[in-house]
Parts: C-alpha cells; sequence; structure tokens
C-alpha cells in the first residue's frame, strides 16, 4: 500500500468523522449545533475565503489533517494512530 492509497482512505476518514458530528447533531433534532459544525469546518478548509470549499482545498486540508494524525511520521495511519484520533473526537463512545 502506497502512500496515496492510505491518504485516500484518511481522506475518506476524517471526512467521515466531520460529516458524522453534522449529521449526529442534526439527527438529534439540533439544527443549530449542525449548521455551527458545518461552518466550523467551511472556515477551516476554506482557504481562499470564497464560502466555498475546492477539491484543491478539501484535498490540502485532508493532508495536512493525514500528517497531523500520522504521530510517527512513518507515510501510514496504524491502529493505535487512528484509535487516538476516534477517542480525541468521539469522547471514547460509539454512536
Amino acid at each position: 500500500m502506497n502512500r496515496r492509497t492510505v491518504l485516500k482512505g484518511s481522506t475518506a476518514l476524517v471526512a467521515a468523522f466531520a460529516v458524522n458530528k453534522i449529521a449526529l447533531a442534526a439527527s438529534d433534532k439540533n439544527a443549530e449545533a449542525a449548521d455551527t459544525a458545518a461552518k466550523q469546518l467551511l472556515v477551516l478548509m476554506d482557504t481562499d475565503k470564497s464560502g466555498k470549499v475546492s477539491k484543491a482545498e478539501f484535498m490540502a486540508f485532508m493532508e495536512k489533517e493525514f500528517d497531523r494524525l500520522d504521530v510517527n511520521k512513518d507515510g501510514v495511519l496504524d491502529i493505535h494512530e487512528l484509535t487516538q484520533y476516534y477517542s480525541r473526537h468521539t469522547g471514547g463512545t460509539h454512536r
């Protein structure tokens, strides 16, 4: 498995957590929380301040996120690194 394959998988993982956070807020009938989460994500990704996220901005964000998650800087994410990420973003609980 090469770095591009791992990065692609990581992109899906990080995006899934972000979208999941928004979806959970919406499913909890808390539209305000979902809107807030979506706006926070937009601000993080929208580097040209256009109010939209281009594919290039999205991929740049995901690459930085991958690099942040790759604690030992070996170019791959292992179960320990992914578990740490999941625990930080969910409080260690499954929903």
